[in-house]
């Protein structure tokens, strides 16, 4: 197990910040869903490479059976690279170019379509081919709303109203339409929307014949926050077993559903480790804890108001005081947490921003030219691995030169 101790001694050999990931813990939720959520006996797994695409972490999910949620050319790509067969990558398209079009059929992967004109197009190029359509359930759910991709202001999905130019359109090209998608948001807690989602998806599928699957999508959320509860799986897993099971009853084939988890395989694995760099004492009480991290390492409590669990790992066991965790960014809202309780910290102790190995370093950038921090796996086995070197200056130089 990777105590906080084992990552006081990786400080020793690897400086600050740093991402470092438990790959137990990727191995464990991704053996909970299969047993939990997957209790409907033909169920397929896709993880959504966009929350973490380091290959070496995305190899050890595709290594479990699962396979890969894309929805850029080059996340089809590093799903290869990893090792997952094409027939196991779903590229979900979104206003895509024709090139983008032309190279996802070259590389033989399914492409999941969000809208007409493109399914157009693409039967133009490829007559009788396989497709996916992605339908908008006008229902969504999510922790934010920027993470809610159903519903009527969402930009995600085909109406279904637009079944019959759908059929219409399918007919004209001979385009074999082996599955329908759906995908309500990200993060989502409760069973309530999902439940009606998925009645939704199946009047969908009744309207079409010979599907191969149901791509329910999924985003299933991990909670953050002390106040959250986690998502009752199991429980959710056998409602969903029991809708399948009668939606199957009268169909000579059994149709696959599939999940896409989001984050909830990668998310509790990591961990953005960072020093403190500076305890500032303002006269009106407010203190700040300056850390050598940043908004461009982990953008989520920037954009979305997100909360992380923060840990003093050099002195856990201090005297309890209020802080704002910021970091060396010249933002305002380069902020990690605010009048956050933290044992007693001092300037060089060492900080771990937890649950951070979903949309950590796949939305980190180079702001300031600060360098994305180096990624660290922390093997079953109990080994450190260096999966991903931050940086240097001249490699920074080398797209300008």
């Amino acid at each position: 197990m990777l105590t906080n101790q084992k990552i006081l001694e990786i400080t020793k050999q690897f400086p600050t910040p740093f991402y470092i990931y438990d790959e137990k813990i990727i191995l464990d939720r991704c053996q909970q869903l299969k047993s939990e959520i997957g209790q409907y006996s033909n169920t397929q797994f896709l993880y959504a490479i966009k929350a973490n695409p380091n290959p070496h972490l995305a190899k050890i999910i595709i290594d479990q059976d699962f396979g890969i949620d894309a929805v850029s050319i080059n996340e089809v790509k590093m799903g290869l690279h990893s090792g997952c067969d094409p027939e196991k990558i779903m590229y979900t398209e979104n206003n895509i170019s024709d090139s983008e079009m032309h190279e996802a059929a070259k590389l033989g992967v399914l492409i999941n379509f969000n809208s007409l004109t493109r399914l157009k197009k693409f039967g133009q190029s490829y007559p009788n081919s396989k497709v996916c359509l992605r339908f908008n359930p006008n229902v969504g759910a999510g922790s934010h709303d920027t993470n809610i991709t159903g519903g009527p202001n969402c930009k995600f999905g085909i109406s279904y109203k637009m079944i019959p130019e759908i059929k219409e359109i399918l007919a004209i090209y001979n385009l074999n339409l082996v599955g329908i998608h759906q995908h309500i948001g990200s993060g989502w807690l409760t069973e309530k929307e999902p439940l009606i989602a998925l009645d939704v998806i199946l009047d969908i599928a009744n309207q079409f014949e010979n599907l191969e699957f149901i791509d329910f999508g999924g985003g299933f959320g991990v909670p953050y926050s002390p106040e959250e509860k986690p998502l009752d799986l199991n429980n959710l897993g056998k409602k969903f077993n029991q809708k399948m099971q009668q939606f199957n009853r009268d169909k000579s084939n059994q149709v696959k559903l599939i999940f896409e988890p989001g984050r909830f395989p990668i998310a509790e694995s990591g961990q953005l480790i960072t020093q403190v760099t500076a305890v500032k004492r303002m006269p009106h009480e407010k203190t700040f804890i300056g850390t050598d991290t940043g908004m461009n390492h982990l953008m989520r409590p920037a954009l979305y108001d997100s909360y992380h669990p923060i840990e003093n790992l050099s002195n856990p066991e201090g005297e309890l005081e209020t802080y704002d965790v910021v970091g060396n960014i010249c933002e305002c809202a380069d902020v990690f947490a605010k009048d956050r309780e933290l044992p007693h910290v001092s300037e060089n102790d060492y900080l771990s921003i937890q649950i951070a190995g979903a949309y950590g370093t796949s939305m980190s950038n180079l702001y300031h030219l600060r360098s994305i921090p180096t990624e660290l796996l922390y093997t079953k086995d109990g080994k450190i691995k260096v999966i991903r070197k931050s940086q240097t200056f001249e490699e920074l130089l080398l797209p300008y030169s």
